[in-house]
């Protein structure tokens, strides 16, 4: 294991996207990170829920071979005196811990902050919720779909008229998985600094992290006291842009996000007319006829083959690109050459496809070695090698559940 975050010791107990995918950001960069999840009983109950989310391959979970990468794992259940008491034992061993329970659940579990700084002073926690530690929603569930609707993003992902729509994928997870990550290295900075400073408590509410992506709705509410409604797959913001169908029915995203694109897109048409239109002088105006500039573009791309558009539109400078499935991103030569996707090594299919590490440091990169582990797949390393576990002692704690 190696990279700028080898020695780092993370405890992750948090289950299903947010709190996971933050412990394995820190694992791409060489932490250690030691994932915890319920017992897994004869009946094949138990385990992180995440687990029992698709696809599957031969009743094995591929989202969580991806995001529980670089990971060892054990099973251990916290809810149990004796599972508070394995988890304080291996405590002192860490640096950071990530849990994503209700506020609340850890300190009836004898698990709260006081008790755990005292068993490792300096030990920064990072709490992932729904909406934070504090405030009248903060014993809410809180998921993906959740924080996605509280945060505005749902409002505005729509055509105009249309009811509100979530992405195909629970983005609100993963989102604030980057912001946990970016919580803990800034605590663990301030405790280089300062080799006397105690331990760091990490607050991140998950619609919050939303929130931050989408900081122009709070400035144009406040300000100006209008809603930010939905344009669909327009753009707010630049004009032309849109996503528009090629001959073969294939789909295209065009925009024309500066001055210099628009008029290199007329002239690659041949309609030095549209630059010298007093309409089309600048961009807000260009936004008061987006309607007629739109109809221009999807007139031309529809009159072509989509490999065809995006090569001549790409050639002359104009900022395009096709929207692609995962097949096509497989199959992309440009993603071929920089391995954007890499495969890791699987206990179950030798090996598997996951994004590459993001971003790639020169000096210190990181790297992805392995996809997530079966349930307690690491127990005999830690419980007997660590803690000094004899077989008979974990066989009888796996009989009582706790392990």
């Amino acid at each position: 294991m190696s990279g700028p975050l080898e020695g780092l010791h993370v405890l992750d107990i948090s289950n299903v996207i947010a709190g996971p995918f933050a412990a394995a950001l820190l694992g791409d960069f060489g932490a250690e990170v030691l994932k915890v999840e319920l017992p897994v009983g004869e009946d094949g109950k138990g385990g992180d829920p995440l687990r029992a989310l698709p696809p599957h391959k031969e009743g094995k979970p591929l989202l969580w071979k991806a995001v529980n990468r670089n990971k060892r794992a054990i099973t251990l259940d916290l809810r149990k005196a004796e599972g508070q008491g394995i988890l304080k034992r291996l405590l002192p061993r860490f640096d950071v811990l990530i849990e994503n329970y209700r506020p609340g659940t850890l300190d009836r579990w004898g698990l709260d902050r006081d008790s755990l700084w005292k068993l490792q002073p300096r030990l920064v926690i990072l709490r992932v919720t729904g909406f934070g530690q504090t405030g009248p929603y903060s014993g809410y569930a809180g998921f993906a779909r959740l924080f996605e609707a509280y945060s505005g993003l749902t409002y505005i992902t729509r055509a105009p008229g249309e009811p509100p729509m979530h992405p195909g994928y629970p983005i609100g997870d993963p989102v604030s998985g980057v912001f946990g990550a970016f919580g803990v290295l800034a605590a663990l900075l301030h405790r280089a600094k300062h080799p006397d400073a105690p331990g760091q408590e990490i607050d991140l509410s998950c619609t919050e992290a939303m929130m931050r992506l989408l900081e122009v709705l709070p400035i144009e509410y406040d300000q100006l006291g209008q809603l930010h409604e939905p344009v669909g797959n327009g753009n707010a913001y630049v004009s032309p842009a849109g996503v528009f169908r090629a001959a073969d029915g294939e789909w295209v995203t065009f925009t024309a996000a500066t001055q210099n694109v628009f008029e290199r897109f007329c002239r690659l048409i041949g309609r030095d007319d549209l630059v010298a239109d007093p309409r089309y002088a600048s961009n807000p105006l260009r936004m008061q006829h987006a309607e007629a500039l739109n109809g221009i573009v999807a007139e031309w791309i529809g009159a072509r083959p989509y490999r065809d558009a995006i090569r001549e539109l790409s050639d002359a400078g104009v900022s395009v690109a096709p929207v692609y499935s995962n097949r096509d991103i497989a199959e992309d030569p440009h993603f071929r050459a920089r391995a954007s996707v890499t495969r890791v090594a699987d206990a179950d299919f030798g090996s598997v496809a996951v994004p590459c590490v993001v971003p790639r440091l020169s000096a210190t990169p990181g790297e992805a070695r392995t996809s997530g582990p079966a349930p307690g797949a690491h127990n005999a390393e830690i419980y007997g090698g660590w803690l000094g576990l004899s077989a008979a002692e974990r066989a009888a704690l796996q009989r009582d559940g706790v392990i």
